[in-house]
């Protein structure tokens, strides 16, 4: 029975690298799927994760109808067997429909990788769609880890080392741009909310107290 499967995660919690390590052992076994991603931080049309592995993907454009393209594909004499969708979280909800056709009508098994919420801690309407419609959620077994040592539950976006809470959903960075570039880091509630990133953090512990002083 095919499905849809939303994988979820933080940022840096590895699901780039399973979608890749999905894809090729399906590709082991003789099955030949299709990749779409959006917007991954190597450029377009492409699939990549932060231990340097990268493929060739189909970017999936705004306004894409990705049902219509697999039916095309298939019309054409393509082979698919089934569907690796990352970066879902910037898909519109229709295409997340779309998505669900993908199962429902070819019988396509569909996985798809994202992000929840954005650095507002805000559903992106990508995420919320699949979260109503998946057949299955699984969240990450890799837990990123916040500057203190607690697990990431939150993206923070930081512009100039300092984390901001305003600005457009989407903005592509990622955790290891420079202290001076729109960035991100992965935080537990507690330092998001505080807005504690781990340069705030080191600021912090290199300002030293205020010593009393006394007079003799």
């Amino acid at each position: 029975m095919s499905e849809l499967v939303f994988f979820s995660g933080t940022m840096d919690c590895g699901k780039s690298t399973l979608a890749l390590q999905i894809g090729h052992n399906r590709s082991a076994r003789g099955l030949q799927g299709v990749i779409f991603t959006r917007d991954d931080r190597a450029g377009e049309g492409k699939l990549s994760s932060r231990l340097g592995l990268v493929t060739a993907a189909v970017e999936a454009t705004e306004g894409m109808d990705m049902y219509g393209y697999l039916v095309d594909r298939l019309s054409k004499g393509g082979k698919a067997d089934y569907v690796i969708v990352d970066e879902a979280q910037f898909l519109s909800p229709e295409q997340i429909d779309q998505l669900a056709r993908v199962v429902d009508d070819l019988g396509l098994d569909v996985f798809a990788f994202g992000i929840t919420t954005d650095f507002r801690t805000k559903l992106f309407p990508g995420s919320q769609r699949l979260i109503e419609l998946a057949d299955r959620i699984e969240i990450l077994q890799v837990e990123a880890l916040c500057w203190c040592g607690a697990r990431a539950t939150h993206n923070a976006r930081t512009v100039g080392g300092e984390m901001v809470v305003e600005g457009a959903q989407v903005v592509v960075g990622d955790v290891s741009r420079p202290v001076g570039e729109t960035g991100y880091e992965v935080l537990c509630r507690r330092h998001h909310l505080r807005r504690m990133t781990a340069p705030a953090a080191r600021a912090g512990a290199l300002s030293p107290d205020v010593l009393p002083v006394t007079s003799d």
